[in-house]
């Protein structure tokens, strides 16, 4: 879609996503010059041409001079008319730029009434207002707002907003955020419902749903008493699967209630759910628009993962409603300061609700699998970055998964309890303001006593520290000492670091792996548990006394700071692995195990060595299925090999093919060598309920499959056992979770199975797009020699759809994030095929063109000549005209 289809010929006729390429830089921030209090808009719906009429109560703030310019954002707008006071605004009044509008001369306090029309059917970039099946749908975060009304469309600008929604009866569900205060009819087929929010936002928070939707209702009572009614819409014929997002969002609010203290200040709290949406939800006032990937389940439609993920979004976007609602940004740079401390929040939330252990391990892996990697690479930036062109691009694994550590480390610093008084002395100090890094740093300093200054080092300062550590242990004087250097790698833009404040949670066991006790130097008596070391300097020494024998030290307890380990020994790890207590470092432990001695074997290879299984990581495995019925689903989780990506991730030269082969022939050999005790695992867990959603039946499928997965690669792709298991549990269609590990099986191999399989799972759910999506996303993710010409052929598809982008992730992020092997293949095939994509996606979706484009910027770390592809690409890329500002912004920062 062009400006040009919908704006005035004054405007511009340049792409939408092209208008703001200036970048804007934190350095530059100043406060609004004009304020607006109150917000009253009226939506005369329509698909092909919807008017809104916008009144503005406008306040110039206190020091703006008479005569400042009142600057309004818009994009993709056909202004209407403008009014002062109830007068016309004269042409000469105004300037309408590429950029929005701009009145100059506005007295101290005045009414603005803004009337636009906007195009909502042609809106595919799904950014402000779009038709969606039908029904319609907003999304205003970050800047959609502005391509729905002229507004100063900022997070410190704050209002109270009403808004009344006026459609023809086809329409029948109205809905909007706050609270239904008025309904009626009108003339001419029409109705209208008007809403109220109390509570003053940002317009990144506004929202408006419309449409013909079911509702599945229930209630929630607060602590106070009051009676909240929930209600999720959906698709005619989509409720029996909203069950478990009604019972995620009661938890939720308990929980929030409980560990928190926070109340939900609404009458009504509405979900909606659309297949069309950049995002996973949105956490709009009173009103959450969903992805419905995170709403519908059922055991015949959903994996476990599934299950997990709606539950951690719907506490998400709830816990948003203070953490960002509430209390929100005063500018995009803060964005960490919603979304990092509500994912710690929704973390938090998840652990409490299943197992802690898994849920620190599940966490930690998405961390080094999106976030380190993102710091290793050309679009590293800090948590708090310092400048953007496009803020859509920075909605990352830093600001997000990283943000969130950070918010876990000011507590493991100060301690729960204080933490808990900091984030009380937030809400009162804050409540219905937009704050800054350095307002949530002050509470929890003010509240704990302790001195966060070093600490805030961490905001600004990209990328992922190492530590390096010795020790030494004096036998005579019972005294054993750690030595730690602190070194974070140079990021763009970032050459030189400074020191961090990095909490290390360390326990010492002796040669059995029971707890050693200690007494660290300055403390007066000695402890068996876990004690938090303060690293603040380049180079520091811990000093540990009263301890009776050569330790063993257990570091980074449940991963106390986002930080790697350098240089561990091999047999440190192997003994970790075996008898830590604390379950995140026994995992751990194993892994970077098993990630050496791997990468070891693929140095061998490439001098023409024949790959053999080394003996620790085959008891390692072993030891994880025989502790299955203590744990399933810690067994699930350790009994897995580092994927390739991981593996990837510790060369400095990818050798692509060289990880693919040894990982490959390492899950054939323990599948080959453990198959006895595989294949009793497997069928001890194949009985049993499978609409239980509970951790130890969860677990219970999820080890299931990991042994699953090990018969079958002692096929390597043939007829036999495994692929046997897998044709049977496929055809028992027992639950989603199991027909997917079983597709997930059989799309790898080369047998006849395997194409009766995915046709029957075709034909079983091509009228379910959530579903489908998964037979979409197995066949790009193939390992297979001819994925590349597969995926060609889902592009094709007559159900693959580029304007959604559920369907392009499933196909596109697959192959390119989840296909190592097939993506960077030799010819360079996958690249092109991937700029290609790139290109056609653009000129309908910036924002998700721009997500695509990352795995290209990786080119650093490939060899020569998959280097200078991938470059290539991406300048072909570059060399479009009028590519959107999203995707440019990537591809500058991937080619610097």
């Amino acid at each position: 879609m062009k400006d040009t289809d919908i704006m005035s010929a004054d405007a511009s006729s340049a792409p939408s996503s092209t208008l703001a390429s200036v970048p804007v830089r934190l350095s530059d921030y100043t406060p609004p010059a004009y304020g607006v209090e109150q917000v009253d808009l009226v939506f005369r719906l329509d698909p092909a041409r919807t008017v809104v009429q916008s009144r503005l109560h406008v306040i110039r703030q206190p020091g703006t001079p008479e005569g400042a310019v009142f600057h309004l954002d818009g994009e993709a707008l056909e202004l209407l008319s403008l009014r002062i006071d109830g007068r016309e605004v004269g042409a000469e009044e105004y300037h309408l730029t590429r950029h929005g509008l701009d009145i100059s001369g506005l007295p101290a306090e005045s009414v603005l009434e803004i009337d636009t029309a906007i195009a909502p059917e042609q809106n595919t970039e799904l950014s402000g207002l779009y038709v969606s099946q039908g029904a319609f749908f907003t999304q205003c975060e970050a800047e959609g707002f502005r391509r729905i009304t002229y507004f100063p469309d900022r997070p410190d600008v704050m209002a109270r907003y009403t808004t009344t929604i006026v459609a023809p009866r086809t329409v029948p569900v109205l809905l909007s955020n706050g609270n239904p205060v008025d309904a009626g009819e009108a003339e001419g087929g029409l109705h209208w419902a008007k809403w109220e929010d109390p509570h003053p936002k940002p317009c990144y928070l506004f929202a408006l749903v419309a449409g013909d939707l079911a509702a599945v209702r229930d209630s929630f009572v607060t602590r106070s008493g009051r009676r909240v009614a929930l209600a999720i819409w959906v698709r005619e014929g989509d409720q029996d699967r909203c069950a478990h997002a009604m019972d995620s969002l009661k938890r939720s609010m308990r929980w929030d209630e409980d560990v928190f203290g926070l109340e939900y200040d609404l009458d009504v709290f509405n979900i909606a759910a659309v297949s069309d949406f950049n995002m996973g939800a949105m956490e709009n006032k009173g009103l959450n628009v969903f992805n419905t990937k995170y709403v519908l389940a059922r055991p015949d439609t959903a994996t476990d993962s599934d299950y997990q993920g709606i539950e951690t979004v719907i506490a998400h976007e709830y816990f948003h409603n203070w953490t960002g609602n509430r209390v929100t940004c005063r500018d995009w740079f803060q964005l960490t300061l919603k979304e990092g401390l509500t994912v710690f929040r929704d973390q938090e939330f998840s652990a409490d609700m299943g197992s802690r252990a898994v849920k620190r391990i599940s966490d930690v892996r998405t961390l080094r699998a999106a976030q380190f990697r993102e710091d290793a690479g050309p679009l590293a930036h800090p948590v708090r970055p310092e400048t953007y062109i496009k803020i859509d691009n920075f909605y990352t694994a830093t600001v997000y998964q990283k943000g969130a550590e950070l918010v876990r480390m000011i507590r493991t610093l100060i301690g729960r309890e204080k933490f808990r008084q900091g984030m009380d002395l937030y809400f009162q100090r804050h409540d219905n303001h937009a704050v800054t890094l350095e307002d949530f740093a002050a509470a929890m300093q003010d509240a704990s006593g302790i001195d966060l200054s070093l600490f805030r080092r961490w905001y600004g300062q990209a990328g992922t520290p190492v530590l390096r550590i010795t020790d030494e242990y004096d036998a005579s004087a019972h005294r054993y000492v750690l030595h730690v250097t602190q070194y974070t790698p140079p990021t763009p833009g970032q050459e030189e670091k400074q020191p961090l404040l990095i909490p290390i949670a360390v326990g010492l066991l002796d040669e059995t792996g029971a707890a050693l006790s200690f007494r660290l130097e300055g403390e007066e008596k000695a402890h068996s548990d876990t004690r938090i070391l303060r690293l603040e300097q380049e180079t520091q020494s811990f000093v540990f006394h009263d301890v009776a024998r050569a330790p063993q030290p257990s570091l980074l307890r449940d991963f106390s700071a986002p930080v790697k380990l350098a240089d561990t020994p091999a047999d440190r790890l192997r003994f970790l692995a075996a008898y830590d207590s604390d379950p995140f470092v026994r995992w751990d432990s194993g892994q970077q195990y098993a990630t050496q001695k791997l990468l070891q074997q693929v140095a061998a290879s490439r001098d023409g060595a024949a790959p053999s299984l080394d003996e620790g990581i085959m008891e390692s495995v072993a030891a994880s299925i025989a502790r299955a019925p203590e744990d399933p689903a810690l067994a699930a989780e350790a009994m897995a090999l580092p994927a390739e990506t991981t593996l990837a991730d510790a060369m400095e030269v990818v050798d692509v093919e060289g990880i693919h082969a040894v990982r490959r022939t390492a899950r054939a050999a323990i599948g080959q060598h453990l198959r006895a005790a595989l294949r009793a695992g497997y069928e001890a867990w194949s009985t049993g309920d499978v609409t239980a959603l509970d951790g130890r039946a969860m677990g219970g499928r999820a080890f299931r499959n990991a042994c699953l997965g090990y018969l079958a690669a002692a096929d390597d792709g043939k007829a036999g056992e495994g692929v046997t298991l897998a044709w049977k549990q496929f055809q028992a269609n027992r639950c989603m979770t199991d027909v997917l590990a079983a597709l997930s099986v059989l799309a790898d191999t080369d047998v006849p199975e395997r194409e009766q399989a995915l046709v029957l799972f075709y034909d079983r759910w091509r009228g379910d797009a959530l579903v489908l999506d998964k037979w979409f996303a197995i066949q790009a993710m193939s390992s297979r020699p001819d994925a590349l010409e597969q995926v060609r052929r889902l592009i094709s598809h007559p159900e693959f759809d580029w304007r959604n982008p559920n369907r392009v992730r499933a196909v596109l992020t697959s192959f390119a994030s989840g296909n190592q092997v097939r993506f960077h293949d030799a010819s360079g095939a996958g690249y092109a095929f991937l700029a290609d994509a790139i290109l056609h996606l653009d000129g309908i979706n910036g924002q998700i063109a721009a997500r695509m484009t990352a795995p290209l910027g990786a080119w650093r770390r490939q060899d020569q000549a998959r280097a200078e592809m991938m470059q290539a690409q991406l300048r072909r890329i570059a060399a479009r005209p009028n590519l959107s500002g999203n995707v440019r912004e990537i591809v500058d920062r991937s080619l610097r």
